[in-house]
Order: C-alpha cells, then sequence, then structure tokens
C-alpha cells in the first residue's frame, strides 16, 4: 500500500505531538503530593473537557483523511490476467501487469504505453497532478507494439525491457524493449506516468514499468513535515532545558543536604530530579492554561469554515469553493514566510496569442485584421493588428511564406477535423497552439500528421512533407527542430527556441539581419512578451544521410543515451539561416497585483521563476507589483557560476 508509510508517518508525528502536549500541559501530575502544588480537582475538569474536544477534532481531521487515502488505495485497475481483464486495486498492482485504461481514468503504475485506440498508436494524457500543466500531451507506443490492441494479442507479448533505476526525474527516461531478437529504444515518449489522466482516447494498454513508492510520482514526494508555532518551540525548548537539572541536581544540589534535606521519599539525586522536572512541568502549565488551548481549538474550527464560506474564494467558472482539509490550514498559513512561485499558469492565465513577430527585419503588429475573406479556414478567435503582414503572404514574399511554413511544420500539435474545415488543435503547451493557430489563419493551415508525414494546406494547395526526424524540445536545449523532404526532393531543417540558443548558430552570413531582429526581441521583451527566434537550414542528401546514421546509433544506444542524442541534435543545428522572432502575450490572472502587494505587507518573500528573456521578466516583475517604482535597490545578477554569483552579491551588499 502506497500510502500506509505516509500514514504511519502521519500517527508517529501526532503521538509525539501528544506527548510534548502532555508535559505542557497535563494536570495528571497534581495527584501525586510530592510534586504537586496545586489541587487535583482545579485542573481535573478542565483536562477532560479539553480532550474530549481535541478527540473529537483529531478524529474527524483523521477521518476524513483516511477516507481520501482508501478512496485513492482503492481505486480499480483493468489487470490482463490469464488472457481477461479484471478489476484490481491500485495496492495490488505490480510490475509486469498489463494494464488497459479507459479515457479520463487516472494512471494506476508507470507504464510503457504498448498500443491505443488512436492512429498511429498515440494517445494523450494531461500531468496536472505531476507539474501543474493542465494542457494536454501527447505519448506514442514503440511501433512494434502499436498494433497490439486486442487482449488476444497481448497475452502472447512476452517482450523484456531493461531500463534505469527508479528515479524522480519526471521528463527523463531510458530503456530499452527486447522482443522477437530485436531491441527497440524507450525514451519519456512512450511512458505514461502514475498521476496522469488519460484524455480524448477510448482506451490504450500499458506495462507497468515501475509500481507503488518506486513510480516517479512516489519518488518526488517527500516526508509531510510537522509545523509548530513559535510557543509549541518555546515550550519544548523549556522542557528540553528542564532535563539538564539531572547535572545540576548532582554537581549541586546534593551539596544543600545540611540546609534543605531531601524529603523522607527521596534518597538520591536522580530521584530528587525526577520529581523536579515534573514539578517544574506542573509550573508551566500557567504559560499557557487550558482555557486558552481550549479558545484556539474553537478558533480553529471557525476559521477553517470560514474558508470555505468565504464567497471571494469561490470560483464562478469551475463551480468550486475553498475546502479546509484540516482545522489547523489557517494556522499553518500563518507560518509562511516565502512564496516559490512559477509564472507561467500561475501569475498569468497561460492563455497565448499570437501578437507581434519579426520577418527577416520588418516588425509586424499594429492593426486588427479580419481573415475570413481572405482564408475559409480561419479560426475566428483569433486576433492580429497589422495588415501588412496579410498583403506581404498575399503577394508571395518568399520569407513571410517560410516563416509561417516553419510554424506549420515545426511542433507537436495533434490536429482532428471534426467536420470540412473545422479543425481543432491539441498542442502540448499553449505557445504552440498560438503558433500553429497564427500560421493557420495566415494560410499555412496544419491538418494532420503521422508518425512519417506532415499534411498542411498552403494557399489553398495540399501539400504532404516527409517527417524525416523530430529534434525534441526541453529545458536544456530550449529549442525544438523538424527535418522534413518537400514534395520537391528538397530537405530542409527548421528550428525554432529561444533566442539566445539560436542566435549563436546562425551562419556568419546573419550579422546584420541579426542585429535587427535582435533590437526587435528587446522591444517585445520590454513589453512583457514571450519570444522565440525562427531559422531554417538546406541539407544535401549526402548531410542527410550522414547524420541519420548518426542519429540512428545515439538513439540504439543503451548508456548514455540522453546526451548522445543531445550530441547528434546539436552538430545539425548549426549554420542556420534567420527567419525572424514570434511575440506572444500572457496576460495576468486577475487580482494578482493586489495579492502580492497584500503579501508583502504581511512580510512574506516572494520568489517567481520564469524561462523569459531578462526584459521580460523584469516588465513582469514591474505588472504584477514584484518590483516598484520606489525601489531604490533593484539590481541584477548575471554570474553563471557559484563563485561569481557570490562575488556579485558581496559587492551588492557591501
Amino acid at each position: 500500500n502506497d500510502r500506509e508509510h505516509n500514514e504511519k508517518f502521519q500517527y508517529a508525528v501526532r503521538a509525539s505531538a501528544v506527548f510534548f502536549w502532555i508535559c505542557h500541559f497535563c494536570p495528571l501530575y497534581t495527584l501525586i503530593p510530592q510534586i504537586s502544588s496545586l489541587s487535583w480537582f482545579t485542573t481535573i475538569v478542565p483536562l477532560a473537557l479539553v480532550l474530549s474536544i481535541t478527540a473529537v477534532k483529531d478524529a474527524t481531521d483523521d477521518y476524513f483523511r483516511h477516507k481520501s487515502d482508501n478512496q485513492v488505495n482503492n481505486r480499480q485497475s483493468q489487470v490482463l490476467i490469464r488472457g481477461s481483464l479484471q478489476n484490481e486495486k491500485w495496492m495490488n498492482v505490480k510490475v509486469g501487469d498489463i494494464i488497459k485504461l479507459e479515457n479520463n481514468q487516472f494512471v494506476a503504475a508507470d507504464l510503457l504505453l504498448l498500443s491505443s485506440t488512436e492512429p498511429h498508436g498515440l494517445c494523450y494524457i494531461e500531468t496536472a497532478e505531476l507539474d501543474g500543466e493542465t494542457n494536454m500531451k501527447v505519448r506514442q507506443s514503440v511501433s512494434v507494439t502499436a498494433e497490439l490492441g486486442d487482449p488476444n494479442n497481448l497475452v502472447s507479448f512476452d517482450g523484456e525491457v531493461v531500463c534505469e533505476p527508479p528515479n524522480n526525474k519526471l521528463d527523463r527516461f531510458c530503456g530499452t524493449l527486447y522482443w522477437h531478437d530485436k531491441k527497440y529504444p524507450l525514451s519519456n515518449q512512450n511512458m505514461l506516468l502514475r498521476g496522469c489522466v488519460l484524455r480524448n482516447t477510448e482506451a490504450c494498454y500499458g506495462l507497468v514499468i515501475f509500481a507503488g513508492p518506486d513510480t516517479k510520482l512516489m519518488q518526488n514526494s517527500g516526508r509531510t513535515k510537522f509545523k509548530r508555532t513559535s510557543i509549541d518551540r518555546l515550550m519544548n525548548t523549556l522542557v528540553l532545558w528542564l532535563c539538564l537539572h539531572l547535572l545540576w541536581e548532582q554537581e549541586v544540589g546534593s551539596l544543600f543536604q545540611s540546609y534543605l534535606p531531601w524529603d523522607p521519599p527521596v534518597d538520591n539525586f536522580l530521584f530528587s530530579a525526577f520529581l523536579s522536572f515534573w514539578s517544574y512541568i506542573i509550573i508551566l502549565n500557567t504559560v499557557v492554561p487550558i482555557s486558552l488551548y481550549v479558545s484556539v481549538e474553537v478558533i480553529r474550527l471557525g476559521h477553517s469554515y470560514f474558508i470555505n464560506w468565504d464567497r471571494r474564494m469561490f470560483c464562478s467558472q469551475c463551480n468550486t469553493a475553498a475546502e479546509a482539509r484540516t482545522t489547523t490550514l489557517n494556522e499553518e498559513l500563518g507560518q509562511v514566510e516565502y512564496i516559490f512561485s512559477d509564472k507561467t499558469g500561475t501569475l498569468t492565465q497561460n492563455i497565448m496569442s499570437f501578437n507581434k513577430c519579426s520577418i527577416y527585419g520588418q516588425t509586424y503588429g499594429k492593426r486588427r485584421l479580419d481573415f475570413t475573406p481572405f482564408n475559409p479556414l480561419a479560426d475566428p478567435d483569433f486576433r492580429f493588428y497589422d495588415e501588412k503582414l496579410l498583403e506581404s503572404v498575399k503577394v508571395g514574399d518568399s520569407h513571410t511564406h517560410e516563416f509561417f511554413r516553419l510554424l506549420s511544420l515545426c511542433h507537436t500539435v495533434m490536429s482532428e477535423e471534426k467536420s470540412e474545415g473545422e479543425l481543432v488543435y491539441k498542442a502540448q503547451s499553449p505557445d504552440e497552439g498560438a503558433l500553429v493557430t497564427a500560421a493557420r489563419n495566415f494560410g499555412f493551415v496544419f491538418r494532420s500528421r503521422t508518425p512519417g508525414t506532415i499534411t498542411t494546406t498552403e494557399m489553398g494547395r495540399t501539400v504532404v512533407y516527409s517527417l524525416l526526424a523530430i529534434l525534441d524540445f526541453n529545458n536544456i536545449r530550449k529549442r525544438m527542430s523538424v527535418i522534413v523532404r518537400n514534395p520537391e526532393g528538397k530537405i530542409r531543417l527548421y528550428c525554432k527556441g529561444a533566442d539566445t540558443v539560436v542566435l549563436e548558430r546562425l551562419h556568419s552570413c546573419n550579422q546584420e539581419l541579426i542585429s535587427i531582429t535582435s533590437d526587435h526581441l528587446n522591444e517585445y521583451a520590454a513589453d512583457g512578451l514571450r519570444t522565440l527566434a525562427l531559422a531554417y537550414r538546406e541539407l544535401s542528401e549526402d548531410e542527410w544521410e550522414a547524420w541519420s546514421e548518426s542519429h540512428r546509433c545515439a538513439d540504439k544506444a543503451t548508456d548514455c543515451r540522453e546526451d548522445r542524442l543531445a550530441a547528434a541534435y546539436d552538430k545539425i543545428e548549426q549554420d542556420m539561416m534567420l527567419l525572424g522572432a514570434t511575440a506572444i502575450e500572457d496576460k495576468l490572472q486577475e487580482g494578482v497585483q493586489e495579492t502580492i502587494a497584500l503579501l508583502s505587507l504581511a512580510n512574506i518573500k516572494i520568489w517567481v521563476l520564469t524561462g523569459d528573456k531578462q526584459e521580460t521578466a523584469v516588465n513582469i516583475g514591474y505588472s504584477c507589483k514584484m518590483l516598484t517604482d520606489d525601489m531604490t535597490e533593484v539590481f541584477i545578477i548575471s554570474g553563471h557560476t557559484v563563485q561569481s554569483v557570490r562575488q556579485e552579491l558581496r559587492s551588492v551588499v557591501v
């Protein structure tokens, strides 16, 4: 059972809390005359009342927590057992099982995707419980297992998977599938991790690779830390200091026997120190009286209901009210000193809109356009504000066409055509969706993809490209590329990514264009827009064949596969030609400025993480009131090593 460990830890924490509480307040020791200075009946009645109230409150919290844990542990999964699908609890799923998932079901363990009801072994997942991202991601099965969609075929599957040991890296997986005397490389694109939800896919089958505490979700979940108030910490410190009384009694207290002899039952310093310890405990009882403890418990309960009833915390879009899952939530929130926040989707709405662009040294983005007369496949919700760009597309400017051709090809978006001309894009990130939608409205419409082709409609003409390779995006590369062959047989690499990594990989003949485009990028960043640079490269058949062989060897490597692939990608993404840049707007959430201002008044330190350009980050900082005009000591640390950052910080402090 995955949750037993956490439950046992919670009970251990609760037991330790009870022990310290007894040490602080318990009046049962007043029944012992040798250590008591109070009569027993003055505290025994309040004690019974306090214990009753606390027991009811804790029992209620434990009941709802236990109910939530049981709901997770007893979720049902369809496991293939002896040729038929049988329901099994999550806690009973083990490595090697083949599980069937249906639409909107949670993934019970880390699975290797074997097959799917979608074409080409594709499926869509939502990873909100893993990384907070609500947009869908695409996963694809290994081509050799994609046709094993029937339980009768899956029964005969006897492949062997050799992979890395359990770890907490959500974006990386390295393994190899051995089947029919052949080996097939496995990557994160073939994995469905526990905590994900299957979306827009009727059903899929997966092989359990990691289960229980070995799953990446559980590897990332640390132990729950027990939060104590300042008065609790103070009282615990005082109690611990009382333990040192034993040493004093041995070295000094025994010397006072001539003047203050011990009571008859006491015959040594150990017993005397023991009785003195509990005497001090009773005296400390007056520091935090029991009546105050009762008042605090009632206030905690009331505050939890106030949170649930707060109309300002009600989300009308989701029809969901706030829910305090513990009566001590308000007290725990009061102990917050630091807030670490992501920018996209947290401070911002995560709804991207194509705002401006720079194409071959010309910037666009002024006046709003109506695309319907020009393009019947246009998205009616798309907004753009510069007629010059539309005219450039209409007259057939080669750079403009190549710009939007890149946007229609270089992505991982999936398309669904519900009816003729009614396209619905399923993007892994809102950025990609905004860029592909922009290309669609300007006449370069992405229609569909297969593992080997990409079909587009360019200015009303259907074009099918051969998809030769996809050079994936990750946080280290900060770029994505595709290599395609057009119907005329020419091979091109299209690349989009952060300007800091794309501009340094351009051919030396681009210097003048780089200077102009960099000015445009800085202008867009100063407006708080998210920017990307676009480039391409012509490849000869010999160049493609040589690189394809090195890429194939890196892809099949069993050790250091990720590093070898990264080196192969970097080798081909050189000497590119600059096309331009894009600027996407992501508006702030409502109430961000006011919220940050109130948190600052509470002396809470706020850190915001963003991958944007420095100018964009500064602009967003002022927009959300993280930075204010009355700040006179705003400074920027530009070091790239620990030593350089330390030196810059010290120079600022001095």
